[in-house]
């Protein structure tokens, strides 16, 4: 795959959407990448990554299997641990997706040759980081986190609030590589009350990026087991401090 040389749509304005984000603490930035360059991160996505499987463990634990895992692991065994997690999400927190661990793939010297590198490393440049703390109305925006995410048939993420002591996260951040999707297919990002009343809701969508204040109660809804289609983002934070 040729290299991707990344840049925000330069008709994209930060201040546009600011007072949005201040409203609602979520704001939606359409048409993020200029349509080229979407694509070639959708494909990217699509038919390159080395996916790893992720899944929630006891005591809001997780832990991330790569493929060798998986094969050493055996059918059976992973299927249990599939099995323990659905447990546990009835009851409180879990989750079970496909995932990339973008800067950690980067700090251990992972696939150094793929494509997915150069939006990593754009993730973190200032050219993302000043867009984000601008909307977000915020100057001490100083890194990123950064995974990539497949839900298939299933899979999904229950409701959490992504507070983290001492994580020093400004904002939540997910861009959407979903080029088709059914509104009856489940997967959306959900918005809670207090009470368990949907504030709002949103489909996976294509070359979008959603900012998120912190903390807030949501979640992904079950993929439902008939569609077709992957379900793909990258998703992180907005960090400040150390």
């Amino acid at each position: 795959m040729a290299a991707l040389s990344l840049r925000l749509n330069p008709a994209l304005k930060a201040r546009d959407y600011r007072d949005a984000f201040s409203r609602d603490g979520f704001v939606q930035v359409p048409h993020l990448f200029e349509p080229d360059l979407a694509r070639g991160l959708a494909e990217m996505l699509e038919r390159s990554m080395p996916w790893d499987l992720a899944l929630s463990t006891a005591d809001n634990g997780y832990e991330v299997l790569n493929r060798a895992e998986l094969s050493a692991l055996g059918s059976e065994a992973v299927g249990n641990r599939l099995q323990a997690v659905s447990e546990r999400a009835s009851k409180g927190f879990g989750f079970v997706y496909l995932a990339y661990p973008m800067i950690s793939a980067v700090l251990e010297g992972r696939d150094p040759s793929h494509p997915i590198y150069a939006l990593t490393h754009w993730i973190n440049s200032r050219e993302f980081l000043d867009f984000g703390q601008e909307i977000i109305s915020t100057d001490d925006v100083i890194k990123a986190d950064a995974q990539a995410t497949l839900y298939r048939p299933g899979d999904f993420l229950t409701l959490h609030d992504d507070e983290k002591p001492g994580a020093d996260r400004r904002a939540a951040y997910t861009m959407g590589f979903t080029r088709q999707w059914r509104s009856d297919w489940g997967g959306q990002l959900l918005f809670h009350e207090k009470d368990g009343t949907i504030r709002r809701g949103h489909l996976p969508n294509f070359n979008s990026l959603n900012l998120f204040r912190v903390p807030q109660d949501h979640s992904v809804a079950p993929v439902a087991p008939y569609a077709t289609a992957p379900r793909l983002s990258v998703v992180g934070w907005l960090r400040g401090g150390a």
